[in-house]
């Protein structure tokens, strides 16, 4: 019997959608209101929020924001019409690659509508089916779809445990087998900076079996440009091996605070890619506000090192103020900032310590549960930027204390109702 793809999708929205049903609007597609800032609108009460995309501040400096609004008041959101190989091309599409290239230390650059749509493209595009490609387990899922998009064209993969550096050449071995046998290549694709644990790619240590393993290296650094490194380019400069990272990816999502990504390699691979990404070949060039804003943005990234300065002031304070409270935040050496909760804890368990936080605490951070976290750990993910305040640490301290407290004496339990 055929079905009618209509009804399966609709009653079974997977594992995360299972949950819509009291989830939606609250603990999934929230509605945050109001200038975005470490404060906003939540359900019609002020949040100090932790979880906003927007490490350095950018979102609101005052240059940004006349810049955008003057872009946008001189082209519009329409110009340039088309995509970039056929009428959307610009001067200032190009400038802006060349001064993203320059800045972590690359050739030519390449700027991309979407950093999910792109980076997947730029993967895809980056190996045939005679190659193989060798990824970390906690690879983002943009990165994973890219690999996925390989398979399909009866490419070979191999998974490498996160950060496992004997697993990385156990598979490096395997894939240089198949790669020899094949007469194709090996492309090895890993993170600056994983987005869940805050974990920090170990781009040093995979920089050195380049002298034993004949391999390519991308890099998605989407959490670590603007952070990391000295001049804040990356991890690659925080390690040192921007010469080892053949493919270095980042989204503007981040530290530049708004829509975009770049990839950034050699000339000749540019240019490949420039005409072999169908994400960005069929697709309409990037609006020119968003150009003339990513060439303002990175301009206050170089000009103003206080930026990244500050947003360290306020990682420090908080991941040192979570340590010292004996609370488990992983192995984070980034920016991000998780915070484990560990025990036999369920779905209603979640839902009333995050209905407490937000109702009576007014803080507002993201959680992660199963299966993105083992069974029985909580994952409060903090993602901290330069407009906090050491107050905003400090009162979020004192809250993350009397979750704990409560979470173990069993005031979050199912039977419980939390109210505000």
């Amino acid at each position: 019997m055929v079905q009618d793809i209509f009804d399966k999708v609709a009653n079974n929205l997977g594992p995360i959608g299972s949950h819509a049903h009291y989830s939606h609007h609250y603990y999934s597609f929230p509605k945050l209101t109001g200038p975005l800032g470490p404060y906003m609108e939540f359900g019609g009460k002020r949040m100090l929020n932790w979880s906003l995309n927007n490490y350095l501040g950018l979102a609101t400096h005052p240059e940004v924001l006349k810049t955008d609004a003057e872009a946008a008041a001189e082209y519009g959101l329409a110009y340039p019409m088309g995509a970039r190989m056929m009428t959307g091309n610009t001067d200032l599409h190009e400038e802006l690659e060349r001064q993203l290239a320059e800045y972590v230390g690359k050739e030519d650059a390449f700027l991309l509508n979407y950093g999910y749509q792109g980076v997947m493209s730029a993967v895809e595009a980056l190996v045939d089916f005679k190659d193989v490609i060798v990824y970390d387990a906690e690879s983002h899922a943009c990165l994973i779809d890219g690999v996925r998009l390989h398979r399909a064209k009866g490419g070979k993969t191999y998974t490498f445990k996160h950060n496992d550096m004997d697993s990385l050449e156990k598979n490096l071995k395997r894939a240089t087998k198949i790669a020899e046998e094949q007469d194709g290549g090996i492309l090895v694709v890993t993170e600056g900076v994983f987005g869940m644990s805050g974990a920090v790619g170990a781009l040093d240590k995979i920089a050195e079996l380049k002298k034993t393993y004949n391999f390519r290296l991308l890099v998605d650094d989407a959490h670590g440009f603007g952070t990391m490194g000295k001049t804040g380019s990356g991890v690659p400069e925080h390690f040192g091996v921007q010469d080892a990272v053949d493919v270095h990816f980042s989204t503007f999502a981040k530290s530049m605070a708004m829509i975009g990504a770049f990839v950034a390699a050699k000339k000749e691979i540019i240019m490949y890619l420039k005409y072999n990404m169908r994400s960005q070949t069929y697709a309409k060039a990037l609006p020119m506000p968003f150009v003339k804003g990513g060439l303002k943005r990175l301009e206050l990234i170089k000009k103003h090192p206080e930026l990244k300065d500050n947003l360290w002031k306020i990682v420090n304070a908080l991941q040192d103020g979570f340590r010292s409270r004996g609370f488990d935040i992983g192995q984070t050496e980034s920016c991000v900032t998780p915070v484990f909760l560990h025990g036999e804890y369920n779905l209603p368990t979640v839902t009333n310590l995050i209905r407490d936080m937000r109702e009576n605490m007014n803080v507002f951070c993201s959680i992660i549960v199963y299966p993105v976290v083992p069974k029985g750990v909580i994952l409060l993910r903090i993602i901290p930027t330069a407009a906090h305040t050491l107050e905003d640490v400090e009162y979020t301290m004192e809250c993350f204390e009397t979750v704990q407290r409560k979470l173990q004496a069993g005031e979050y339990a199912p039977e419980t109702t939390v109210e505000a």
